[in-house]
């Protein structure tokens, strides 16, 4: 437990903080886990409408610090390559 007032204020903003983050990345794993499960499907239409808005979420999640640049950059380019393999 906390022993001063500003150590308490510090775990309710990591406590807040860590449940945006898990919320964040667990949205992220389910559409990535949804747009897989369309590829292997082999529905493209519906792989594409996916991939575009999976690409917007892995942005905004390495925007807001939830994932490093590079991991969404690396994301990114495996899931485009996913794609373009159904072509």
């Amino acid at each position: 437990m906390a022993n001063t007032k500003s150590a308490a204020k510090r775990a309710r903003q990591t406590g807040r903080r860590t449940l945006f983050n898990k919320r964040a990345l667990t949205s992220v794993k389910t559409q990535v886990k949804d747009f897989r499960k369309k590829v292997a499907t082999k529905d493209k239409a519906a792989a594409k409408a996916s991939f575009q808005s999976l690409i917007s979420e892995i942005d905004r999640a390495a925007k807001n610090g939830r994932i490093h640049k590079n991991a969404a950059n690396r994301k990114k380019s495996r899931l485009n390559k996913a794609l373009a393999a159904l072509a």
